[in-house]
């Protein structure tokens, strides 16, 4: 058996642990976990894997080498186990650029599915940023564009509407991140149509259950799901807790995975992009898109669990 390893494999190794593997059996046993699940999106068929990336506050790290260099590491990580998603903003700070010009070092980032976002007013504006966040990704074609937090939504839906149509970018997409904002992203689903809907949803924050999901399936439009952590607050509700063991029943193996696959669990979800700026917690992430997935009785099961701590 190998005794050192590099820092990708121990990263690997400790992954491994979680899920109950023999270490003797590292190699092959984590090929088997090549790929996470994929589903398509609705307007196009295209399939997408169901965990990707988030960008926001952990890509922006401006010129710094070293942090640029573990960032590579997390863009490898998501590469191998099969994701593709990356989404970012010109919010983000220095996201974007460091997306890009990551990416563009990459022998697979044209592999990539890239999104990001308009957070401006004004046609003319607008247009100048997803430029600018374009020459940034380093994106001739921007996979996804969306209208961030519904920011002067209605002149920025001509824009992408129109760029869809002359093929500046694939999709268009809407995205908020509160549950005040649920209807008026529904009504803009009934009357625009976009590719994507981005917005929140955890195991404690299911207000998209009582009717925003069944709009977007109804009217097939492709869901994101953001702030699937409530910004960090579920990790310090289980923190000293111990994983229940019926968990690994659904190849949960860490609260990350608890909470994700609980997410991903829904059929409404096409993608979840949790952020982070960690090789191994990239791992845990995509190993949540792995596996079984919860029934509704069990996915009850959870959430009662959890409120009960």
């Amino acid at each position: 058996m190998k005794t050192k390893y590099n820092r990708r494999e121990a990263i690997q190794l400790s992954v491994l642990a979680g899920l109950g593997l023999s270490l003797s059996g590292y190699s092959s046993a984590f090929n088997k976990l090549e790929k996470i699940q994929e589903r398509p999106i609705p307007s196009s068929g295209e399939l997408l894997p169901i965990v990707g990336l988030g960008t926001w506050q952990s890509f922006d790290v401006g010129n710094s080498k070293e942090q640029r260099d573990v960032l590579t590491e997390v863009l490898m990580e998501m590469n191998r186990l099969g994701g593709k998603m990356i989404d970012s903003s010109p919010m983000y700070g220095s996201s974007e650029r460091v997306v890009g010009d990551l990416t563009a070092q990459l022998d697979f980032g044209n592999a990539l599915f890239y999104a990001t976002k308009v957070w401006t007013s004004g046609q003319t504006a607008g247009i100048r940023q997803m430029q600018d966040s374009m020459e940034k990704m380093q994106r001739r074609t921007m996979d996804l564009m969306q209208i961030h937090n519904l920011v002067d939504w209605k002149t920025h839906v001509k824009t992408l509407k129109g760029w869809r149509e002359e093929g500046k970018i694939r999709y268009w997409g809407i995205t908020h991140y509160v549950d005040s904002t649920h209807a008026t992203l529904e009504n803009i689903i009934k009357t625009e149509r976009p590719d994507f809907v981005q917005f929140n949803y955890s195991i404690r924050s299911r207000n998209t259950e009582k009717s925003l999901f069944d709009t977007a399936e109804k009217y097939g439009v492709a869901t994101i799901i953001n702030q699937p952590y409530e910004g960090g607050s579920l990790f310090r509700a289980v923190k000293g807790k111990s994983l229940p063991e019926w968990a690994k029943e659904n190849d949960i193996h860490s609260w990350g995975q608890y909470f994700l696959k609980f997410i991903l669990s829904h059929k409404n979800v096409t993608c979840v992009i949790p952020g982070t700026s960690k090789p191994h917690h990239m791992i845990d992430n995509m190993t949540a898109g792995l596996g079984k997935m919860p029934d509704n009785d069990f996915r009850n099961k959870m959430a009662h669990h959890l409120k009960s701590l």
